[in-house]
Formats: structure tokens, C-alpha cells, sequence
């Protein structure tokens, strides 16, 4: 399973990121430290396994399969709902 991570900055990054923008205000600047932290949140990201990847994937093929039926039962049900109401096209 998948490691459990706070997604929560930690102080010091709060804190560094605070004093880089009271010090500096060079657009330049700000790109630089708008990459470090994409950089860092980057790092925090946990790639699944193998097994847990074929499991998602199995789920969320199920999930779909499952709604494709309740959307064709629905799209069968008003259907006929129609046909019953307003008579065959002629």
C-alpha cells in the first residue's frame, strides 16, 4: 500500500519561503523559488507499485463497466418510456 505522507509544508519551508519574499522581489527571484518548491512537493510524490497499480486499474475498470450498465438501463428505461407515450414513429 501506499506510504500515508502529510501533505503539509514543513516549517522550514514556510519559513525560507517567507524570508526569500520579503528579501527579494525580482520576478526572477520568484521563479526561482516557485521551482524549488515545485521541486520539493515533487520529491514528496509516492509512485505505486506493481500490484497496487494493476489493482487501481482493475477497480476503476470495474467502476466504469458497472456505470455503463446503469447508464444503458436508464437510456433503455426512458426509451421505452417515450415509445409508450408518444406511439412508434411512423
Amino acid at each position: 500500500m501506499a506510504r500515508k505522507v502529510v501533505d503539509e509544508p514543513s516549517e522550514d519551508v514556510v519559513a525560507d519561503a517567507k524570508r526569500e519574499r520579503a528579501t527579494r522581489r525580482n520576478p526572477f527571484s520568484r521563479i526561482a523559488l516557485f521551482t524549488r518548491q515545485v521541486i520539493n512537493e515533487l520529491k514528496k510524490v509516492v509512485t505505486p507499485t506493481r500490484k497496487e497499480l494493476f489493482t487501481f486499474t482493475g477497480v476503476v475498470l470495474v467502476f466504469v463497466v458497472i456505470m455503463m450498465g446503469i447508464v444503458w438501463v436508464f437510456d433503455q428505461a426512458f426509451g421505452w418510456a417515450v415509445i409508450f407515450t408518444f406511439g412508434t414513429p411512423s
